[in-house]
């Protein structure tokens, strides 16, 4: 088997504050291959931008400690120079933000925006650079690009910003994109459209994405496979089928029972996961989702409260959990029947 394009192990990302460290990060592996889409979900302040943000080394070092290895095509980045990096992003791997309007200049056309990182790591001329946005607008689907690249991000829509933020982010033809909620605040219908482009574009380069996401209904569109986190570490992985299918880890089941299904029963009631995200200044002891978790009763002693259960991965599929398998089966049979018939 050939190596992943991106590898990342034991990932630690711990930021210095007034109040104490948070563990934003707190020893994440995972792997994305060549052409795949990997979804990582979870609920706000689990650690998935952060995450993210670590893999293009974007946060402050002045308050940030990393630590594991983050290897992008055999390159290790957590102790690459910043000239290094500058190399990289733009150029081998790229981010969608998730708010276009802000992370796009105000005073720069979007064709200039474009342009400037074209030029950056091909040293290509104005006129070029110029040519190739056109050519990136036409591409992600913006009318008129040869008019239009000539205009400001307030002149366009919610929906054409992002497609802008699209064609700068893979104006270079990078390998791997990080799609950061890229569909937040969009209607349905162009959240739709921009994930067809995104897995056209997969298709006609072969790129790698990590798409980031709270909304299950985006990644059983987009994903290849998925990774659950929750507290700043993996609870969940596997295949799109296996995780959203049949679930090992008991978040991972919650995210689920909370989500309406257009095919099940009408009757069946949805059910929130019962308290709030822990603390990272402070995250409990044992399994993090434990003060939430409706099955740390059927697990002997306080092994929840007090151990950390270890992720065991076997054919890239897993779940941090004490429950047994034979219990999971058990317990978790009255979601799949309830989700089917």
């Amino acid at each position: 088997m050939s190596n992943p394009f991106l590898s990342v192990r034991d990932l630690k990302v711990h930021f210095a504050t007034h109040d104490g460290v948070v563990k934003a990060v707190d020893g994440l592996s995972f792997d994305v291959e060549r052409g795949k889409t990997l979804g990582i979900v979870g609920e706000s302040g689990s650690g998935k931008s952060v995450t993210n943000m670590a893999i293009l080394r974007l946060h402050d070092p002045r308050n940030t400690v990393m630590d594991g290895e983050i290897l992008l095509d055999g390159k290790e980045l957590i102790t690459a120079s910043e000239r290094e990096l500058e190399q990289l992003r733009g150029n081998k791997m790229s981010m969608i933000f998730q708010d276009a309007l802000a992370s796009l200049s105000p005073y720069h056309t979007i064709g200039a925006q474009i342009g400037e990182t074209y030029r950056k790591h091909t040293g290509a001329s104005k006129k070029e650079a110029r040519a190739r946005s056109i050519e990136m607008l036409r591409r992600v689907g913006i009318p008129q690009p040869d008019v239009r690249v000539d205009e400001y991000p307030h002149q366009f829509s919610g929906g054409m910003r992002q497609r802008a933020m699209i064609a700068m982010a893979l104006v270079c033809d990078p390998e791997l994109v990080i799609a950061d909620e890229p569909t937040t605040a969009l209607d349905v219908t162009v959240q739709a459209q921009i994930m067809d482009l995104l897995k056209d574009l997969q298709q006609e380069f072969g790129t790698a994405i990590i798409f980031i996401t709270h909304d299950l209904g985006v990644i059983a569109d987009i994903a290849d496979d998925v990774l659950v986190m929750y507290g700043g570490r993996c609870v969940e992985r596997g295949t799109k089928q296996e995780v959203l299918r049949t679930p090992e880890h008991p978040y991972t089941l919650g995210l689920l029972s909370s989500m309406p299904t257009l095919d099940g029963p009408v009757d069946v009631p949805l059910s929130p996961i019962p308290g709030s995200p822990p603390s990272l200044l402070n995250p409990p002891s044992g399994c993090r989702f434990h003060p939430r978790c409706t099955f740390t009763e059927k697990v002997s002693g306080e092994r929840c409260s007090d151990e950390q259960p270890v992720l065991q991965i076997g054919d890239g599929r897993g779940a941090a959990c004490h429950l047994t398998s034979e219990q999971k089966r058990e317990l978790f049979a009255d979601y799949a029947t309830a989700r089917t018939n």
